[in-house]
């Protein structure tokens, strides 16, 4: 049996959607994946017993039905944080171990999802990343997620901290300017200086999407006309603040866009919704008139209210595009078939001895 670790340079790298489309490739390679996630970031609740919602959605689509208390033996509560800081959380790291002992008995592979920044998250408590492969003796693959620049000074030190352990690193949301000096200048210095690259993704659309429902609940809004369609992707957001003639020239190059635009501004309304916008937001809890409400219905647009000033919307859209999490089965596909495309599997498979 082998054990894999996913972690990542920072929060919100990809480390679901790395973790989930390498699980179920092995599992249809004939291999038995076992998976957990050691320390739990996101609380939640099946049943009475409390795990984390990023493991409860990766067990549902591997096909897996352990225990939550093994799978995410540690969970990061506000209680929890006062123990450790105080010194009194007993010995994480020891339910860790006697967890992964119990889920990886029968696996081939044993994927392990880690939780906020590889080298620092958790090292309050003994439980960051580093030593948890140390510990269990696992591979391990890091995601770093483009953000003005790559990471490249991180990956030295996890390169020296891990030695052999380290697999590679993907590289993921890279854009399209930057993708040659990733190729020809980041990937070879990293390879000279041992750390192999194992993927370069460029961004998709898809996976940074939302329904208007999910974006609804986030925002903290209503959605007031055309529900049904709540189900409708929202790929990237507009402001319609400006003049009608410019807005048009805008719209026009922003598809999947949901317009975010004062309650008051009818003339900008009509025209998203004319021009096919996946939904309105409606800002300072101004409710439109009932020419707007009459077109949202016939063409089938939803539009969702929330109390908050547009400037503050937008940027809460700006956190959602970064932080929304991979959770239906259009994103399970997309994700999978950029592994297939971007990530050396062979690799990989190699790296673990499979």
């Amino acid at each position: 049996m082998i054990g894999l670790y996913i972690g990542s340079t920072t929060g919100y790298a990809g480390k679901n959607m790395i973790a989930l489309s390498l699980g179920m490739k092995l599992q249809k390679e004939g291999l038995k994946v076992g998976y957990m996630k050691p320390v739990g970031a996101v609380p939640g609740k099946t049943g009475e017993k409390i795990g984390d919602e990023d493991a409860f959605f990766l067990q549902e689509v591997l096909g897996l039905d352990e225990d939550p208390t093994l799978v995410t033996p540690v969970v990061i509560t506000h209680d929890f944080k006062i123990k450790a800081l105080a010194g009194e959380c007993g010995a994480p790291m020891l339910k860790i171990k006697e967890a992964y002992d119990k889920l990886s008995a029968d696996c081939d592979v044993m994927i392990l999802g880690g939780s906020g920044s590889f080298l620092h998250s958790g090292k309050y408590c003994g439980v960051d990343g580093p030593s948890l492969v140390k510990k269990l003796g696992l591979k391990t693959i890091l995601i770093d997620r483009y953000s003005k620049e790559l990471n490249y000074d991180y990956l030295m030190c996890a390169k020296e901290q891990l030695g052999d352990s380290l697999v590679g690193v993907i590289f993921n949301d890279i854009p399209i300017h930057v993708m040659d000096e990733v190729k020809n200048v980041i990937v070879p210095f990293l390879k000279n200086n041992g750390v192999n690259v194992l993927g370069v993704i460029s961004p998709d659309p898809i996976m940074k999407g939302i329904t208007v429902r999910d974006l609804s609940n986030r925002l903290g809004g209503k959605i007031i006309s055309v529900s049904s369609k709540s189900d409708k992707i929202v790929e990237n957001f507009l402001i319609g603040t400006m003049q009608v003639e410019n807005f048009m020239t805008h719209f026009k190059k922003h598809k999947n866009a949901a317009i975010i635009v004062g309650g008051d501004r009818s003339d900008v309304q009509l025209v998203a919704l004319e021009g096919g916008a996946p939904c309105l937001i409606l800002t300072g809890n101004l409710y439109p008139n009932d020419i707007i409400l009459t077109r949202s219905e016939v063409l089938g647009v939803p539009i969702v209210v929330v109390r908050d000033d547009t400037y503050t919307v937008a940027k809460k859209m700006e956190n959602i595009q970064v932080s929304h999490k991979l959770r239906d089965i259009v994103k399970i596909n997309q994700a999978t078939q950029i592994i297939n495309s971007s990530v050396d599997f062979p690799a990989i498979k190699e790296a673990l001895g499979v």
